[in-house]
């Protein structure tokens, strides 16, 4: 058998080139947010500088000094201080999802997940600030933090991230989880199952999510006596607890325990107990400790997020927000790229290719375009 020589006339080529990539990016942010500026100067000037500094994972001064065809930094601090936090939390999901939107199902059931992110702090604390910087363990010689919430879809192809929420010392976690919650339903989307971390794991929290009839999934917190027995066995099983708060307020939940054998992993030989709280659905144990593994792709999104991350030691929560928006949004973006131009056409299942486009590439194909549209400087001034 053979086949007829290629003819690049009657062939034609799908490709996706650095230029699609950057539109992709810039025009959620175009259409969202409008910042005045009198002058030469436009608002998609600031935009290219900050998805250049988010690439580069760069500072407002690097990019100043690194291109030619840039604001000066002075200029880029006075027009960025123009934002509105208030405006910016309004129009976050429209930021995020603006493209991603058209691959979703209205009324398809996903799993969704939601945790916290910090991002580390080394300045001073003032009236300006002090709502939004949170105490927390040490991690990078600190223990001041701007923290994030985000919520997340965690289906397997679908891994987006919906919304993201600067956290406030005035703010519960109820108050985040109705927000997201009701967020999901303004969406038209319905939820599977709701992971989340252990430090949700409140008598308020599981009160809210039973009320809303919300299934979940949430880790016990191996604290006292009674959870310490309970999380002690060799077989998979179901047990009930009652937990109570500082209030005298009481709840009871219904736990479901998985039995794995650590064989060697971390270190360690036996069995390893792995204790779920679950309401709403009717899942064996294993299917339980399956699908919440599932919740740990919102730790890759994080791992992603901090390559793009612009650089900033500001103590300004505006724009701090607003840099964390634009390095959720490069990741959403490349995930929507793939869903719409990676997608194995087979019968069956839903299989993207992700080899073709990884994420390292894209960044590559932005940061090819802004270099040539912001003319990287190639000639520097010797003193002598």
């Amino acid at each position: 058998m053979s086949f007829p020589p290629y003819n690049s006339r009657t062939t034609s080529k799908l490709e996706l080139k650095p230029k699609q990539c950057i539109d992709t990016v810039l025009k959620p942010l175009i259409d969202n947010i409008d910042i005045k500026i009198n002058g030469s100067l436009s608002s998609n000037d600031l935009f290219y500088t900050a998805i250049c500094m988010a690439v580069d994972n760069g500072s407002v001064h690097s990019a100043s000094k690194h291109y030619q065809d840039i604001p000066c930094e002075t200029s880029l601090r006075y027009h960025l201080r123009k934002l509105s936090l208030e405006e910016l939390i309004l129009i976050n999901e429209n930021i995020l999802l603006q493209g991603v939107v058209s691959t979703l199902r209205p009324k398809k059931k996903y799993e969704f997940a939601i945790d916290f992110t910090n991002d580390p702090y080394y300045g001073t604390i003032d009236s300006s600030n002090e709502d939004y910087v949170i105490r927390s363990q040490v991690k990078r010689s600190t223990n001041s933090f701007y923290s994030y919430v985000s919520l997340s879809i965690i289906n397997k192809n679908e891994r987006y991230t919906i919304a993201v929420l600067p956290v406030e010392r005035n703010k519960t976690k109820v108050d985040f989880l109705t927000y997201f919650i009701d967020l999901i339903k303004e969406l038209n989307l319905n939820i599977k199952v709701l992971c989340l971390d252990r430090e949700f794991s409140s008598v308020d929290v599981f009160e809210l999510l039973r009320n809303r009839d919300i299934p979940h999934i949430i880790p016990i917190v191996r604290r006292g006596k009674v959870i310490k027995q309970l999380l002690e066995g060799r077989k998979a099983r179901s047990a009930e607890y009652v937990m109570r708060n500082a209030q005298k307020k009481e709840v009871r939940l219904d736990i479901i325990i998985d039995v794995k054998y650590l064989k060697g992993k971390r270190g360690k030989c036996g069995c390893e107990n792995l204790g779920f709280v679950v309401y709403g659905v009717n899942w064996s144990p294993r299917k339980v400790s399956t699908v919440y593994r599932r919740r740990f792709a919102i730790e890759s999104s994080y791992r992603m997020r901090n390559i793009v991350k612009p650089k900033t030691s500001t103590r300004d929560v505006t724009l701090r927000y607003f840099f964390t928006l634009i390095s959720f949004l490069l990741r959403n973006t490349w995930l929507y790229l793939l869903k719409i131009h990676f997608t194995i056409v087979k019968p069956g299942p839903i299989t993207i290719d992700e080899d073709k486009f990884r994420f390292a590439r894209f960044i590559l194909f932005v940061e090819e375009w802004i270099r040539r549209k912001l003319r990287i400087q190639l000639i520097v001034q010797c003193l002598r």
